[in-house]
């Protein structure tokens, strides 16, 4: 039996060989190469669906963590006003937490988004927040 493959459909299909012969599977060819550039903006666009910000407002540096990418992202991020905050401690829970903790939370989620949308091996993930954008929270309609 041997492999035929419709490569253009990524698919692979059996036919039949002379009884007692094998034909190994033709080799994979080819490859996909995420370049720098785009590869940033996919860790850009991550951050700032993660964090609330806008995607400008998002840096990000490539490099090595021992074979695996690291993602070095700085950025702003959005919180609501300190007088809110003392009227209504509540609002950070409703919010996401403290700041510490939404930047925790963002780090897991932009290595899982990345690494879904690419397929790269991410390592270390440092998030900088650079400063924050005053926000009054939006109310629920």
């Amino acid at each position: 039996m041997s492999v035929a493959t419709d490569w253009f459909l990524g698919k692979t299909t059996a036919t039949a060989d002379a009884p007692g012969t094998t034909t190994a599977p033709p080799a994979t060819r080819g490859r996909t190469r995420i370049v720098p550039k785009a590869l940033r903006r996919i860790v850009g666009l991550a951050t700032a669906e993660s964090l609330g910000v806008e995607p400008g407002q998002v840096g990000v540096k490539l490099g090595d963590d021992h074979g695996m990418l690291a993602l070095t992202i700085s950025t702003s991020i959005c919180v609501v006003p300190l007088s809110r905050v003392i009227r209504e401690p509540a609002v950070i829970a409703r919010t996401g937490g403290t700041i510490l903790a939404r930047a925790a939370t963002a780090q897991i989620q932009i290595r899982r988004r990345v690494g879904e949308l690419t397929g790269t091996n991410i390592g270390r993930v440092t998030v900088r927040l650079t400063g924050i954008d005053v926000q009054p929270e939006r109310r629920v309609r």
